[in-house]
């Protein structure tokens, strides 16, 4: 894939440490724009969170090892199978984090929730690791897409708790799988679309890759951080009634944090232009059309410079009859300096390319370091 300039999709992203007094930020993310290559100019997008666990510095560590290892994994592959190429990235770096591991005593356990998306044109493909999570937001509607790994889910998922028992069980935070154990996890690509879903194998869920995306849709992806305090509804709200992304991810960080703020909040925002324009696949005409193209181009151009030739010549004085007796004119000496000349093309300024303008990058350091705003 190459790099792209400009984004096709409308692209928001903010962290903070959150409220709590000495604790460090351990969330990472990163958001990288592609075209798919030089013969074919699909524009692709692709966005990763990472929520770090295992104690002090080592979890921020995991957090960045996985977030830069699978983010140049996709830069380097292709997207002939997009759930292949985001599998084996999240097991290599679920590899590098477990050798560093047990290499450093300081950083033995340490580990790292995922999730990510990668929009390749319109077509939506997700995998998640842990409690981090994906939405997308249709028209009035929230979803979360991806399924938590977690005590409290399978808790859910079993009938043993309802969704207001499960807010504030001790267990909430209980992570059955995460990016840096002995074992590598299971990448979760099921594809939630529909809440009361009985699929308990998921197999109709995972046909849902490649979920074709909607003008005016939005993706939402975010460490617990800020699911914890901010509910769904809430979050659909925010969106939606926000003037824009910027402005919808900064509100979300700030509702978190003005109720506690205990953990770290991330929130990666991500929008398909209304009028649909980011999402054209932009591949080549045939070359049969640019041959046709060039042709008719040269032709018309040919015919503009004769007519503006034969329109600068001087006009021509009629020749007088011949006689016996007649004296020939002499000839005009002044040269004529009317030769027609071509003034080069006018320049016309681009119009500016709708969508929002982001250079790949992974951002490791969060930015934010003000203290929310109040309502």
């Amino acid at each position: 894939m190459i790099p792209a300039e400009r984004a096709h999709l409308f692209v928001a992203a903010q962290s903070h440490k959150g409220m709590k007094k000495g604790k460090n930020n351990e969330d990472r993310y990163a958001i990288s724009s592609y075209l798919l290559g030089e013969d074919d100019s699909t524009p692709t997008l692709f966005a990763i969170v990472a929520d770090g666990i295992g104690g002090h510095l080592a979890g921020e560590i995991a957090a960045e090892m996985v977030v830069d290892y699978v983010s140049q994994a996709i830069a380097e592959g292709d997207t002939e199978d997009p759930l292949k190429s985001i599998k084996e990235a999240v097991e290599g770096a679920n590899q590098a984090v477990a050798n560093l591991s047990e290499k450093d005593e300081k950083k033995q356990g340490m580990g790292a929730t995922c999730v990510c998306a990668w929009i390749v044109g319109n077509r939506l493909y997700a995998g998640s690791v842990g409690d981090s999570r994906l939405y997308l937001m249709r028209g009035a509607v929230i979803q979360q897409l991806t399924t938590d790994h977690t005590w409290i889910q399978e808790a859910l998922d079993k009938g043993v708790l309802t969704p207001e028992q499960a807010r504030d069980h001790p267990n909430a935070h209980v992570i059955r799988q995460y990016v840096g154990g002995q074992n590598p996890p299971e990448v979760d690509f099921r594809l939630r679309l529909h809440a009361d879903s009985d699929d308990e194998e998921g197999k109709a869920e995972r046909k849902n890759q490649g979920l074709r995306l909607k003008a005016g849709d939005s993706l939402l992806l975010c460490s617990d951080g800020l699911t914890d305090l901010v509910w769904n509804d809430e979050i659909l709200e925010i969106v939606r009634s926000s003037k824009n992304l910027e402005a919808a991810a900064q509100k979300l960080v700030d509702t978190a944090n003005q109720r506690g703020g205990h953990d770290n909040i991330t929130v990666v925002l991500l929008s398909v232009p209304k009028k649909g324009k980011g999402l054209i696949n932009k591949s080549k005409p045939p070359l049969a059309l640019i041959v046709g193209g060039v042709i008719a181009f040269l032709f018309a151009l040919s015919v503009v410079i004769g007519f503006a030739w034969y329109m600068l010549q001087p006009p021509t004085t009629p020749t007088p009859t011949a006689t016996l007796i007649s004296t020939p004119m002499p000839l005009s000496t002044t040269a004529i300096s009317n030769t027609p000349t071509l003034s080069p093309p006018s320049t016309s300024t681009p119009r500016p390319t709708l969508g929002a303008t982001y250079t790949p990058w992974p951002t490791n350091t969060p930015d934010i370091t003000s203290t929310p705003t109040s309502d």
